[in-house]
């Protein structure tokens, strides 16, 4: 039995799948340049602002532990959101733009 396969440079020239690549772009462009700028305050702030990150807190846990603690919660609530919008997103326009293909017949 042979083995179908798709055509991969008409599923390149597609429109739903240039949307697909298109929005994932803008997703993860988004984040990053988010998740960078905080990274990049927090290591100036460590540099510019060492009395107001050695701050105590509750007993030894200080300001620049906390920060980091709020940073790793993010990056853990980042990747929660993101596996949420690949499933509901980018998953399904994936199935349709796959059944999509086999019925056009871009599957030889």
């Amino acid at each position: 039995m042979e083995e179908k396969k798709a055509d991969w440079g008409e599923v390149a020239r597609s429109v739903r799948f240039k949307d697909l690549a298109l929005r994932k772009k803008k997703f993860l462009f988004g984040w990053w340049i988010v998740s960078t700028a905080f990274y990049i305050i927090f290591l100036v702030g460590a540099g510019l602002a060492q009395k107001f990150y050695s701050l105590r807190v509750i007993g030894d846990i200080n300001v620049g532990y906390l920060l980091v603690l709020i940073m790793m919660i993010y990056c853990f609530l980042i990747s929660v959101y993101y596996a949420y919008w690949a499933n509901k997103v980018s998953d399904k326009i994936t199935t349709d733009l796959v059944e999509e293909f086999k019925e056009g017949g871009l599957y030889k």
